[in-house]
Order: C-alpha cells, then structure tokens, then sequence
C-alpha cells in the first residue's frame, strides 16, 4: 500500500472536526482550541496511524481524529474538575447555555444544548458526522450496545424537547 498523505487528508476534515468540537464545547474559541491540540496531537503520533488495507482512508482517519479530540476533550474537563471520575464525566453538562445566551439561537441547538453530554456526543456522531454504531464506539471507547441505548435515549430526549419547542428534529436517523 502506497503511503497517505495524513496531513492532506486531515486538512480536508477541519471543518468536520470543527464542527464536533463546537458542538462538544459550545465555544467557537474553545472548539478552534480542541481542533488545534487535536491536529498537533495527530501530527506528532502520526506513526501510529495506519490507512486500512480496504475501505475508506479518510473515514479511518475522521475515525481516528475524533477519538483523539474526544479523549483530548475529556482530559480537558478532568483538569478543570479534577474531582469527577469518567462515568460523571459522561453525565458532566458545561456550563455554556447557548439557549441562555443568545434567544436567536435554533430550537435543535437549544434542544441539543440541554441534553446530557454523553447523549449529545453520540447523537452528533451517529446523525450528524453520520458514523456507524461501531465507529462511534471506537471513538467513544464504550461498547457498541452502549452506543445504542444512549443514541436511542437521546433522540428521545430531542423528540421530546422539540415537541415540547414546537418543532420535530428533521433527518436523525441512524446510519448503522
């Protein structure tokens, strides 16, 4: 197999990777920030990754970077709450309210806001980044069963909240 041009590849899937991390963080500052570490990280272990031998190398590579901007994005949170262990982190919300912020915002942003972190992250996987149930779950590190309770879980909580906001969620579903 000829060599990948990780970096080329990857410069394609900055505004994918931009796109989770400001959804994962609800900043644009912090998420261009997430991205940045990610890219540097990806950079410097880039000997680690390795282009499968059939299918599609950018998937594998979007794969790959998520992981470590959700792994990256986790170590985060511990440093500023050092005294939560991984399973609140699963359940931690940010502090950034977009619905509280800005009026302006969509509903589905608003819904997606008040969801709990870990039911969001599959939900913008799984519907948005368009990821199988096996992919989310290599980069959320959980079993894939795990994935599929929590998706099934959060698009109850969507449906509900934008039942309840006078709208019904368009397009998310799941792509196993």
């Amino acid at each position: 197999m000829a060599d990948v041009d990780i970096v080329g590849l990857a410069l394609g899937l900055i505004p994918r990777l931009r796109r989770y991390a400001r959804l994962l963080t609800g900043q644009a500052s912090s998420a261009d920030d997430l991205v940045q570490d990610t890219l540097e990280r990806a950079l410097r272990k880039q000997h680690l990754w390795r282009a499968p031998e059939q299918g599609d190398e950018v998937q594998a590579l979007k794969s790959w970077l998520l992981q470590m901007m959700h792994n990256l994005y986790l170590n985060q949170l511990r440093s500023q709450q050092p005294h939560l262990d991984m399973e609140e982190l699963g359940a931690w919300e940010p502090s950034y309210q977009p619905h509280r912020e800005l009026e302006g915002r969509m509903d589905l942003e608003r819904a997606l806001a008040s969801m709990p972190a870990a039911g969001r992250e599959v939900l913008l996987l799984v519907c948005v980044e368009e990821m199988s149930y096996e992919q989310a779950a290599q980069v959320l590190q959980v079993p894939v069963g795990t994935v599929m309770s929590r998706l099934s879980r959060a698009r109850q909580r969507l449906h509900q909240a934008m039942e309840a906001g006078g709208s019904k969620p368009q397009g998310l579903r799941a792509v196993p």
